[in-house]
């Protein structure tokens, strides 16, 4: 081969030997570059699964909205993990290092805790309360316990104040009260010794005294020996001289009977001059100028006939029409057997057209009949004489012209001590029916002496006219 050929042909081996060991060794890159790609692949993967595990990628893109700020030698994670250290301790107060799921659990024990103890005593707190909503209303609570300790406080002071100025005040009286006692203490003392001297001078004339009194007992004993028999001689010849008088009013009577006392009674005061039957009305020969008035009733009697002593009549009639000398009164009862007629006569015990008679009221009355007695009768027996033109006067006198007697009061059991106890008022009221008792037996007594006419209830509603009205509510 000449030089020249084999020259080139040397070159070009080499060549061709540098390019393969070239292209072995970039093969042999290449495949150990592939290895470390698909080594930094598996780790590009591995570390994508972590953090997808640690966040999202829209959390990731938005970590610095949702974490916050942190400083270059901080990551976000740590950063979350020191937030919520830092609410647990303040929520939990410091605890054992541990995971957040262990903390979470911790803080949601002891909350729901706090609440079950706090929703105890304050039912105003629900489940669906916010911790702070929480806590805000339980710092309203304690502002309102706070404010009301203060006014407790300040009434406390100002009931220390009260209690000081009362201490003092006391301290005064009883320091007043003291010098008081050491006052009377000493008058005390002044008298004990002016009593040991009035003793010892007692005792000196009291053998003196003695004999004085015994003197003195004779001589009352022996005057009153005296008036006891001058007594019995007196009650002796009064006794003789009212048998006396009985014999002589005795033989009296049987010559010249006794006065009626009662004979003004049953004259009549006027009579019936026109009867209508219609209108159940009739006319009387009384009017104005006898001072008749509205509301005025009487008794109708037989005009042939004198007037029953009992005072029943056979009418009554009330007026409601007054004139000059002549009445008009609708008829309150009759009877079908006996009508009313012209020339009837009339009476009313109370009325009078010349003079005002004078009645004394005493007792107990049924005013309607009922079978109770009614509080007050006499009051509204007065008040009804009172309205007819009579004077109710309240004892007996010569002036009086009628008596009106009920029952005799009665007298309860005198109370005891337990029953004034009881009824402060208990012996009040039994002294007051002793006395109404002992006005009552005084009235009837002084009656029979000045021979007063008696006239019970009955027969008083008989002798008015009243008796079928007295029955009707608001009679009296």
């Amino acid at each position: 081969m000449p030089v020249g050929k084999r020259g080139q042909g040397d070159t070009t081996l080499y060549a061709l030997i540098v390019f393969i060991a070239l292209f072995v060794i970039a093969a042999a890159f290449a495949i150990i570059f592939y290895i470390k790609f698909e080594e930094q692949k598996q780790s590009a993967n591995t570390a994508k699964s972590n953090l997808n595990e640690v966040a999202k990628p829209r959390e990731w893109n938005d970590r610095g909205k949702i974490v916050g700020a942190k400083k270059s030698n901080e990551s976000y994670l740590g950063k979350m993990a020191d937030y919520l250290d830092h609410t647990a301790v303040l929520i939990a107060g410091p605890s054992e290092p541990t995971s957040a799921e262990a903390k979470i659990e911790n803080i949601n024990r002891m909350v729901q805790e706090t609440f079950d103890d706090l929703s105890g005593k304050n039912p105003d707190l629900t489940t669906s309360d916010p911790l702070l909503r929480i806590i805000e209303k339980l710092s309203i609570k304690l502002a309102n316990a706070e404010s009301a300790q203060l006014s407790a406080n300040e009434q406390l002071k100002d009931l220390q104040k009260r209690f000081d100025d009362a201490m003092q005040t006391s301290l005064e009286k009883e320091q007043a009260l003291t010098a008081e006692k050491e006052s009377y203490q000493q008058q005390v003392d002044n008298i004990r010794n002016d009593y040991n001297d009035l003793k010892a001078l007692m005792q000196q004339s009291l053998d003196e005294q003695v004999k004085n009194l015994t003197a003195k007992l004779d001589e009352v004993k022996s005057e009153r020996d005296n008036s006891r028999k001058e007594m019995l001689k007196t009650k002796a010849e009064l006794q003789l001289a009212q048998q006396r008088i009985d014999h002589i009013q005795d033989q009296l009577d049987s010559i010249v009977p006794p006065p009626d006392t009662e004979v003004a009674v049953f004259k009549p005061d006027g009579k019936i001059i026109l009867v209508d039957e219609q209108t159940n009305t009739v006319h009387l020969d009384l009017g104005s100028e006898d001072k008749v008035y509205t509301g005025l009733t009487f008794s109708v009697y037989d005009r042939n006939l004198p007037i029953p002593r009992d005072g029943k009549g056979k009418a009554e009639v009330e007026v409601f029409n007054v004139g000059k000398n002549i009445s008009t009164a609708r008829i309150i009862r009759s009877e079908l057997k006996r009508p009313i007629v012209v020339d009837d006569k009339i009476a009313n015990l109370i009325w009078d057209s010349d003079k005002a008679n004078v009645f004394v009221v005493s007792g107990d009355f049924d005013l309607n009949g009922d079978g109770i007695i009614d509080q007050n009768a006499d009051y509204k027996l007065k008040s009804l004489i009172q309205k007819w033109g009579g004077i109710a006067a309240e004892s007996v006198s010569v002036e009086t012209d009628f008596i009106i007697l009920g029952q005799a009061p009665k007298t309860p059991k005198k109370p005891t001590f337990e029953d004034i106890e009881i009824f402060p008022t208990a012996m009040e009221k039994y002294e007051r029916s002793l006395q109404r008792l002992e006005q009552y037996k005084d009235v009837k007594a002084q009656a029979e002496a000045l021979s007063v006419p008696v006239f019970n209830y009955e027969r008083f509603l008989y002798f008015t006219g009243y008796k079928t009205q007295a029955e009707k509510i608001g009679a009296f």
